[in-house]
């Protein structure tokens, strides 16, 4: 199977295309447990893990290549789409309408997560709602097929994709899941707040008591796990997340999108003729940011808790949609839209 492993790849790189597409939806030409790296990995999982091997090979056998999954880690949204355009694709009604029926249905557990974690209930929902407009879209691939295809078929990230089966493996060990039911995006995200396998395994709770933490079919154990991990990277409750910037005629605009972590202070930036709309405590951590609207340039001030939500996803722009959908969810739950 090694031998005839090989000779897919080659034919794989020599033709490309239809080709590849054909060759990867043939179970019998792309079998992981005979792929080149896989003997490492298996080693890992028996030694480190204690793994039985046969169930370790068995995973690997079944795992399906899938080139859908290639194809969509080399195109990533954030990276060929304006804020205007991004902001589209989050920032609707439906999803808003969406987001209030989810929180209401939610109401108790949503309050205390809050309250035991110190995070919005609608910085939660907000969250859910970009992520699986609260739990309707969770993925349509197998976890297991989405690992090994990237850990063991794209090389640029491949060290990454491999811990993550590694953490997965792990995680249905703990979790007892069978391997193969377990869906979620082309990248082996799960569940309502679409949590990796190691951030399943480190930041997830079983916020309902009942033994087993379910991310993927659980809405409160979701709820608490998405609050858990806001917690756990820093958010601070009651401070502010984002302001407008104020730009005055000696702006430095070298400062904007310098980078998504705050380093300069609020005074800082105000003397460099970047100003805020709102008043703000003058020592707090901020970052300059440009983003391209539809209506022309906007410029933003983004303070520690923004820089949490792009720990979920390193990406201005996704926080700031996460962030706008759940002011409206919540302007929507309590009235000012009409709820």
């Amino acid at each position: 199977m090694k031998n005839q492993y090989k000779l897919t790849t080659m034919i794989k790189q020599l033709c490309g295309g239809v080709a590849t597409a054909l060759l990867l939806a043939s179970p019998s030409l792309a079998d992981y447990s005979a792929h080149p790296g896989s003997e490492a990995f298996i080693k890992t999982m028996v030694e480190k893990h204690n793994f039985d091997r046969d169930w370790v090979v068995g995973v690997l056998k079944q795992a399906e290549p899938k080139q859908s999954i290639l194809d969509a880690m080399s195109r990533p949204a954030e990276s060929v789409m304006t804020w205007g355009r991004y902001r589209k694709i989050f920032i609707q009604d439906s999803r808003v309408d969406q987001g209030a029926e989810f929180w209401r249905e939610h109401r108790a557990t949503l309050a205390r997560a809050e309250r035991e974690y110190g995070v919005p209930a609608s910085m939660i929902v907000g969250i859910i709602g970009v992520e699986t407009r609260y739990g309707r879209n969770k993925g349509s691939y197998r976890v297991v097929d989405a690992l090994a295809t990237l850990g063991f078929d794209f090389p640029r990230r491949s060290s990454f994709f491999l811990g993550q089966l590694e953490e997965y493996m792990l995680m249905v060990r703990e979790q007892s899941f069978d391997p193969f039911n377990l869906k979620g995006s082309y990248a082996g995200a799960m569940g309502f707040g679409q949590f990796i396998p190691s951030s399943y395994r480190a930041y997830a709770v079983d916020f309902d008591g009942d033994g087993k933490i379910d991310i993927v079919n659980n809405p409160v154990d979701a709820i608490g796990s998405v609050a858990n991990y806001f917690k756990r990277h820093g958010w601070r409750a009651g401070e502010p997340v984002v302001s407008g910037a104020v730009l005055k005629k000696n702006a430095d605009t070298s400062l904007f999108n310098a980078g998504l972590k705050p380093t300069k202070t609020v005074l800082e930036l105000s003397k460099a003729g970047i100003g805020s709309d709102r008043a703000l405590p003058p020592e707090l951590k901020a970052t300059a940011m440009k983003l391209d609207g539809d209506e022309g340039d906007e410029y933003w001030i983004g303070l520690k808790n923004f820089y949490v939500i792009t720990r979920y996803n390193h990406s201005a722009m996704y926080a700031m949609a996460a962030y706008q959908l759940s002011q409206l969810i919540e302007a929507k739950v309590n009235g000012v839209a009409g709820s």
